[in-house]
């Protein structure tokens, strides 16, 4: 009998990533030479979609591209990961959206969005991939989509009992404010993932450090949440409860480049957590996938295996159990 695997549905922006290399990242004005250049599939949707689909899960994406050639590339890419692209939808007058990045030789990166197709997706496109969403075991959702559909996918999700894992982000329309005001349906979450960076700002907290980590996780919980993971780079992740606060230290690696990690994390969690409830082993799990982006160049390219990312964890003599081939 051939064993069930574990459902993944991702909710986030589909992009592409033109990446340049360079010495640094230039000044206004300045201008420089690269040394390597990459085009490649990115954004939340796609790289949380193949890094779970990397970790053996079954992965559907609900997302929105274009009408232009960009789209094509992304759903050839998504199929290369086996990603279920059912419910990729198509905003013809638009285009697919974009991102420029610069990654300096320290890893460090300068970033442009350009949200296209991405700000088309609405309540109703959420709607149409109900039955998908039913029959997850998770659902991974981005918050820098428009509000009304993740809010409707997370009512969603909450009616079919589907677990749901948010990266509580700036939603497309308060991308110019300063502030980030986040509706009540975010808190629903049953666990929220954030760099400590974004969530200070949720939790209107002014100079961030890891000190402040477990007060900032513990704002996010009382909101509503079940569970807050907050993310600190190289100073590891902090697991904040009702039961309490943990913190797991980060892996030594050597970094080349930072872009992806964060979307590598949660879709290596959302892979762990579709098959075991224990968050905190499904935290290293995710670290060690984060880790291993990092040294890379590149986005969805630096994805690592399943049994990379075991391989790191073993060789960090870390006891996690191994969850079903």
């Amino acid at each position: 009998m051939t064993e069930r695997k574990p459902k993944v549905v991702v909710i986030g922006g589909t992009y592409i990533d033109l990446a340049v290399k360079c010495c640094h990242i230039p000044s206004p004005g300045q201008a420089i030479s690269g040394s390597a250049l990459s085009c490649t599939v990115a954004g939340p949707g796609p790289i949380q979609a193949a890094q779970a689909a990397l970790c053996r899960c079954e992965v559907s994406l609900i997302s929105k591209i274009g009408g232009d050639a960009f789209a094509q590339m992304a759903l050839k890419s998504l199929a290369e990961y086996k990603v279920d692209t059912e419910y990729v939808f198509f905003a013809e007058a638009k285009s697919t959206g974009v991102i420029v990045t610069l990654v300096n030789s320290e890893g460090e990166n300068a970033i442009c969005h350009y949200t296209g197709a991405n700000c088309a997706l609405q309540p109703a496109d959420i709607q149409l991939a109900e039955d998908r969403i039913a029959e997850a075991d998770i659902c991974l959702i981005h918050g820098c989509l428009p509000q009304e559909a993740i809010a409707a996918a997370i009512h969603c999700a909450s009616l079919h009992r589907t677990r749901v894992i948010l990266n509580p982000a700036r939603p497309i329309e308060q991308t110019d404010q300063r502030g980030v005001d986040l509706p009540s349906e975010y808190f629903a979450a049953d666990v929220l993932v954030a760099n400590l960076e974004k969530a200070a700002e949720i939790t209107d907290q002014l100079g961030p450090d890891v000190r402040m980590a477990k007060l900032i996780g513990s704002d996010l919980v009382a909101r509503g949440a079940h569970c807050a993971v907050i993310t600190m780079g190289r100073r590891g992740c902090l697991v904040v409860d009702r039961s309490g606060a943990d913190h797991v230290p980060a892996f030594e690696v050597d970094w080349v480049d930072r872009t992806g990690s964060g979307d590598a994390f949660a879709g290596a969690l959302a892979a762990y957590c579709a098959v075991r409830h224990d968050l905190r082993q499904a935290v290293k799990f995710a670290a060690a996938a984060g880790a291993l982006v990092c040294t890379k160049f590149g986005a969805i390219e630096a994805l690592p295996s399943k049994a990379e990312i075991i391989q790191l964890l073993q060789s960090e003599d870390i006891d996690l159990l191994h969850n079903s081939e």
